[in-house]
């Protein structure tokens, strides 16, 4: 697992000193760069510890490849998405590896749209990486750099000036709020924002040291600390993003998380209180977006797994709302990408019209409970084991657009090669925990069964 790097719509990522090694970035970044010679490239990214040489090594590619670059900071993905778009850059690159644990980390491609990359444009990128055929910039025709700090502020207020926003609504709840920001790129957004909208913030982890307080991905089992700080301080809510600050969790006032499928879920409900129109969502998110979207009588459309994909989607039907449910809002009012700041604004927001809790407002939503798994690929095919689930469920309603997903009327089964990890995982949703418990151990079985 060490030594493989990742490669796909979601961008490069591999671990430090292994898969992700100088060579290999300069690769990536001067495929990049070769299309965009002469033109401006947004540089920002998160703050993991090997930021320290990867921040500057692509930047000096790019400049050596003829491209100027605009070095935004220690800054969240969503914001260099904005940036890309604000400055007519040519494209962007987040230096991140997400949700990922601290000894990874990679790269995220940006277009001139502010949108990732699509696969097409992937695929071309990863064909011009391994040319052997490289062309960099004589002397006199080096790329520039200079830095741009207001990225922060201007992401901000576009979300400050969004018409369903109410600033002074929202101060007057005086909300109390625990953050964990995992030491990651939210220590400077998140709390600024939280601050001017009238909160009182009590911060876990907020310096953005990169190096993570727990294990970063922001799903229950890593959020027990901000869980008991909630208790504790009696506060309203729990905010907790991942190190790039694109995926946002909640955590009820009963110390309890809502879990990240109903981030999603809260962002959809209100806005269509708002507007009406279409929502997109990917294969993975939970059955309560296809409940709440019917009962407004809205059309919902599912797309493959992965941020670009259902960015694209919205984009094409002109969609009010989207994301991914793993606490990933995508607002087109923004931007097209996923946005933790956008998520935690539209929820103070959705809580102080509501009137009542955060616990109170979940439970006012369609309930499942959803579990996710992941399996070790190791040698196994993973088309191989896609084929077993196929001849196993042959009689279900079958999805084999990413995958496969299984639909059944009480339940549903999601199993999928990762994009960017090497493993398969495993989604399981269903109207009690113990059936989806049980169901995620039938299908975790028939895949250790293909390693036999």
């Amino acid at each position: 697992m060490k030594n493989t790097l990742m490669t796909s719509v979601s961008g490069v990522r591999g671990v430090v000193g292994h898969s992700l090694t100088p060579e290999a970035i300069t690769k990536y970044i001067h495929a990049f760069a070769q299309p965009r010679v002469g033109q401006k490239i947004v540089v920002g990214g998160d703050p993991r510890v090997s930021q320290r040489f990867v921040r500057p090594l692509v930047k000096a590619v790019l400049m050596a490849s003829g491209c100027h670059v605009i070095d935004i900071g220690i800054t969240p993905t969503p914001t260099v998405q904005i940036v890309v778009e604000k400055l007519h850059a040519a494209g962007g690159i987040a230096i991140t590896a997400s949700h990922n644990p601290v000894q990874w980390n990679g790269l995220k491609f940006i277009g001139s749209d502010g949108l990732f990359l699509p696969q097409d444009a992937v695929d071309k990128l990863f064909k011009r990486a391994d040319n052997s055929k490289k062309e960099y910039a004589s002397w006199k025709d080096l790329g520039k750099e200079e830095s741009y700090p207001d990225a922060i502020d201007d992401h901000l207020n576009m979300i400050y000036e969004l018409p369903y926003i109410d600033v002074e609504l929202i101060r007057s709840k005086k909300f109390r709020v625990v953050l964990d920001c995992v030491n990651g790129a939210g220590g400077e957004i998140i709390p600024k924002m939280l601050e001017h909208l009238g909160c009182e913030v009590i911060g876990l982890h907020l310096e953005p040291t990169g190096v993570f307080a727990h294990t970063p991905e922001p799903v229950p089992q890593n959020l027990t600390e901000l869980a008991e700080a909630v208790k504790t301080h009696e506060a309203d809510i729990g905010i907790a993003v991942d190190p790039d600050v694109d995926r946002c969790a909640l955590i009820g006032n009963d110390g309890n998380p809502l879990g990240e499928e109903y981030t999603l879920a809260l962002a959809v409900k209100y806005m269509l209180t708002k507007k009406l129109g279409e929502v997109v969502i990917n294969l993975s998110t939970s059955r309560v977006i296809d409940d709440i979207v019917a009962y407004h009588n809205c059309m919902l459309t599912k797309t493959k797994v992965g941020e670009i994909n259902v960015a694209d989607k919205m984009r094409d039907i002109g969609a009010v709302i989207g994301g991914e449910g793993n606490g990933g809002v995508i607002l087109p009012d923004i931007h097209l990408g996923r946005d933790a700041p956008v998520a935690a604004a539209l929820t103070l927001q959705h809580l102080a019209e509501f009137g009542g809790s955060l616990t109170e407002l979940k439970q006012s939503l369609p309930q499942y409970y959803i579990v996710k798994d992941k399996a070790s690929l190791g040698d196994v095919d993973p088309e191989g084991v896609i084929e077993s689930f196929k001849k196993k469920y042959r009689d279900e309603k079958l999805d084999h657009s990413d995958g496969l997903r299984i639909d059944r009327p009480d339940c549903w089964i999601h199993l999928r090669k990762s994009n960017t990890e090497p493993i398969m995982r495993i989604i399981v949703e269903a109207r009690t925990p113990d059936i989806a418990w049980q169901i995620l151990q039938e299908a975790k079985e028939t895949v250790e069964n293909q390693k036999a």
